[in-house]
């Protein structure tokens, strides 16, 4: 009587990206997440890690990321190679971020796959050219977006003679204590746990994030 070995599930971690602080609770996590999830349960893949990027927008490059940060440093010290977005504008809006960090992902020896164009970041010259198309596409999208937003406040501004936009944080002892914690070393992701496991709270008086500790910092 034969019998069959089943082959070990492919690992690969997960990144999930939303842009406003106001869209991390709607819907783009979950629709995110289980995009990703059933790629990876139709091609027998498991996900042994998630990383959201909390109120980013996709112009940031890496080093204002701090999720993408803790993913590079996983994927380097814990033998997973692959990584699944949702899609393309999830890695990057912005052309010539999206095709630096896939550049360099590849170059270490990772692989990226979006769900939603799974044989796009390869160095195939027509799927090349093709991811390179959505890329400019997608920065086309958000510099409209911006413009729009622009002209909205404008008006707003025009009719009312203001329009306020985010305040800075005037808390000097919590900017001490973000300060003091980055300078010890810690990820803007575990500057936002710290904080909130101490009880401090933003300006708006909620939770802390890796994106709002980066704003401050």
């Amino acid at each position: 009587m034969e019998t069959t070995t089943k082959q070990p599930l492919k690992k690969a971690f997960g990144y999930l990206r939303v842009s406003g602080k106001s869209q991390i609770d709607g819907d783009g996590f979950p629709r995110q997440r289980e995009a990703i999830e059933r790629y990876a349960a139709a091609h027998g893949i498991t996900i042994t890690q998630g990383f959201e990027e909390k109120g980013v927008c996709g112009a940031t490059e890496l080093d204002n990321r701090p999720a993408l940060q803790e993913l590079v440093a996983a994927l380097h010290s814990s033998g997973t190679r692959l990584v699944l977005i949702e899609k393309l504008d999830r890695l990057a809006r912005d052309l010539m971020v999206q095709e630096t960090i896939i550049r360099d992902f590849r170059r270490d020896g990772f692989e990226i796959i979006s769900t939603m164009e799974p044989d796009l970041c390869s160095d195939d010259p027509s799927r090349k050219f093709v991811r390179q198309v959505f890329g400019a596409l997608a920065e086309y999208d958000r510099v409209m977006i911006v413009a729009k937003l622009r002209a909205a406040r404008q008006r707003i501004r025009a009719k009312t003679g203001r329009c306020e936009g985010r305040k800075p944080y005037a808390d000097q002892g919590v900017i001490q204590r973000i300060t003091e914690l980055h300078r010890h070393g810690m990820s803007f992701a575990q500057i936002a746990g710290t904080l909130n496991t101490e009880g401090i709270r933003s300006s708006e008086g909620k939770g802390w994030y890796p994106a709002s500790v980066s704003r401050v910092v």
